[in-house]
């Protein structure tokens, strides 16, 4: 009678042993991806005609986490065309993604985001309002088809590449070039981060150039308030050669209390031998972010165009934009 006492508790402890030694089961997790970009806006003097309601853009989609690092993710983007007009309004895919985290390694597969001006995006925080210069003045596409893979080498260094088509999520692959992109951030301490990154994009017809992307970026943010600073270079813009473009942008946020915000951006793009002057211009913004609840917010701000171009008049605005997402 002790023997099979004592063999029942043995066997008891050896099972009880090899499920602790099971590892536990990670939980698949999903969410819907539901973002509603829209405005009222007035303009005036020379833009006293412009003004209105607004619906700039909506993405729709879903991300599913399976566990042990690989997640997939699938994005609508609903927004404005100027191949159509104003009028219309366009379904694209923006992102139809796979990514994997093993270890250090972030990987990333299909219609990917793009990783020329997130970081800068990231820390401007206000894409429902603006986007961030390179996305703006189009420097580069947010999203595009392809791969790319980062490394977090500490807390303080990572490095990424990427390899795309080159030509945007808006547009299918109709040429052989690709864009090579190559990045480095580093957090030196806490708050503060340091970009660098630059991309090829290779021509393809006769005569073209391939296109040159730079980019430095530094940018600082604690609980009271943010500050941003980014220095672009496009080099054979639409690989034409010595079509040049230059930017800055600095920007920052004052955070005032857990729900009122206010912020300032000053945009300054530029050409070579002013080959780009009817769209050049320096561009300035102040505003305040309200957040009423989790998931919508608030935003008036007043807008300032001064063009580049001699006689060309001013461009005054006032938008009130507002977010809506889960």
């Amino acid at each position: 009678m002790k023997r099979r006492i004592l063999t029942a508790s043995v066997i008891a402890c050896l099972g009880l042993g090899a499920m602790a030694q099971e590892p536990a089961k990670e939980t698949p997790q999903e969410k819907a991806i539901i973002q509603v970009f829209a405005n009222a806006h007035t303009g005036f003097g020379a833009d006293n005609d412009d003004r209105g309601f607004e619906l700039d853009r909506s993405y729709l989609g879903y991300q599913y986490s399976f566990g042990k690092g690989l997640q997939m993710k699938a994005v609508m983007d609903i927004g404005k065309s100027s191949d159509v007009g104003d009028y219309q309004r366009i379904a694209y895919i923006k992102n139809a993604q796979v990514t994997w985290k093993p270890g250090r390694w972030t990987l990333d597969g299909g219609l990917i985001s793009t990783t020329q001006f997130k970081v800068q995006e990231k820390h401007w925080g206000y894409r429902y309002i603006m986007k961030s210069f390179q996305d703006e003045y189009k420097f580069g596409s947010s999203a595009d088809l392809g791969i790319s893979a980062a490394y977090k080498f500490n807390d303080v260094v990572s490095a990424d590449a990427i390899i795309v088509n080159g030509e945007g999520y808006k547009k299918v692959q109709v040429k052989d070039g690709l864009q090579y992109g190559l990045g480095a951030t580093v957090t030196p301490v806490k708050g503060l981060t340091l970009r660098v990154y630059g991309s090829l994009n290779e021509s393809t017809q006769k005569g073209a150039k391939d296109a040159y992307n730079w980019a430095a970026f530094a940018g600082y943010k604690n609980d009271r308030f943010s500050l941003g600073a980014e220095y672009n270079i496009y080099q054979n813009t639409g690989f034409v050669d010595d079509a040049d473009q230059y930017g800055l942008s600095v920007y920052g946020t004052a955070h005032l209390s857990k729900v009122v915000d206010v912020f300032a951006r000053y945009d300054y793009l530029s050409s070579k031998d002013d080959w780009n002057i009817g769209k050049d211009e320096s561009a300035a913004m102040l505003g305040a972010q309200f957040k009423v609840c989790k998931y919508v917010k608030i935003a008036p701000n007043f807008r300032m165009n001064i063009p580049s171009a001699d006689g060309a008049d001013n461009g005054y605005s006032a938008y009130v934009s507002c977010y809506f997402g889960i």
